[in-house]
């Protein structure tokens, strides 16, 4: 029997439903305008000297987040590259303590030792960002090995860019998982640019999506600046994997507004082609047009969400500062596990 939210859903758009409920695309808008927003704080705080190190920010990939995540169900994994708080917050990681590892402080979810790129939550079933290009493939790939060895249904999505697709270590990670059918989403977040080098200039393949080929494995390219079509694909292709069908490989074209990195000035694109991106394919924007437009939602309702969305962000920040520094005897604690 449908609900009225799925009988909204299917008269929004005759002939073709929209991939999710106005419910489910509130969620969806209310994700992505943290990510973005946090993303944002973030950007601050590193300008102010309070975040150090390295800094990879996730603004303008939102959609590809969180669209993959709407399908998964506890248990479920996700691990990804240095690109890596939009995953943490997508995955129901509190802010607070994601900001504060990113200042180096005790109540960070690493205590201040890792910083940006190496945050872990068994909890949440986030298996880290990591720092080495293409490791966490073959990482992921384990833990989708872990999933069929223990006959469970669990999936793992394991995300990595487009440069990374050219290492070897991919390759051998699609071998493995083709042999054992193992229930691994390989996605590839195409935003064009790899650490400054043009798609086009590292590579001759203009469909990373068939890059499993070789191996049997199948493949989708998606729109990654639109969160309903990365709903729907993410739909199919999790479910293929949950089946016991083997592993797939999703590419999702996105765009990066920023540079590479917080001390990347991004001068090998033009400020118009970034701004173009911004003014005709934002991923909050659309799904504000289709809110407002398909599915009646009010202005004063989307207004509520972006109020709480600025409140989180804010009081993530705060905590982020008035959080101390770990202790010296920190430098003691986690770096060996003795068998009992």
């Amino acid at each position: 029997m449908a609900t009225a939210d799925t009988a909204q859903r299917r008269k929004s758009k005759p002939g073709k439903p929209l991939a999710m409920t106005r419910e489910e695309l509130l969620k969806a808008f209310r994700d992505m305008l943290l990510i973005r927003r946090f993303e944002e704080k973030a950007g601050q705080l590193y300008g102010m000297g309070l975040i150090g190190g390295f800094c990879h920010l996730y603004i303008g990939q939102e959609a590809v987040v969180v669209g993959m995540q709407s399908v998964l169900k506890p248990g479920d994994q996700v691990i990804t590259s240095y690109r890596d708080h939009g995953h943490m917050l997508a995955c129901g990681m509190d802010p607070r303590g994601v900001m504060a590892e990113l200042t180096g402080r005790i109540g960070g979810y690493s205590k201040g030792k890792g910083g940006s790129m190496h945050m872990f939550s068994l909890e949440k079933g986030f298996y880290g960002g990591h720092g080495i290009v293409g490791a966490q493939v073959s990482l992921g790939t384990g833990l989708a090995f872990a999933n069929w060895y223990r006959g469970n249904d669990h999936v793992c999505l394991t995300y990595f860019g487009e440069g990374a697709a050219n290492q070897g270590q991919v390759y051998e990670s699609f071998n493995l998982a083709a042999l054992w059918k193992l229930p691994c989403v390989f996605i590839i977040e195409n935003n064009r640019y790899s650490m400054g080098t043009a798609q086009e200039r590292a590579t001759p393949s203009r469909d990373l999506s068939q890059k499993g080929g070789p191996w049997g494995i199948p493949g989708l390219q998606v729109d990654g600046m639109d969160v309903l079509k990365v709903r729907e694909a993410a739909e199919l292709v999790v479910e293929h994997c949950r089946s016991g069908k083997g592993p797939y490989l999703m590419e999702v074209l996105t765009y990066r507004y920023r540079g590479h990195s917080m001390s990347d000035p991004a001068k090998y694109r033009t400020r118009e082609e970034v701004q173009k991106i911004r003014e005709t394919r934002d991923p909050i924007e659309g799904a504000r047009k289709v809110l407002v437009e398909t599915l009646g939602v009010g202005e004063h309702e989307l207004k509520a969400i972006e109020d709480e969305v600025r409140a989180i962000v804010q009081d993530a920040a705060d905590f982020a500062q008035q959080s101390p520094e770990p202790p010296e005897s920190e430098l003691w604690t986690d770096v060996l596990i003795e068998a009992a």
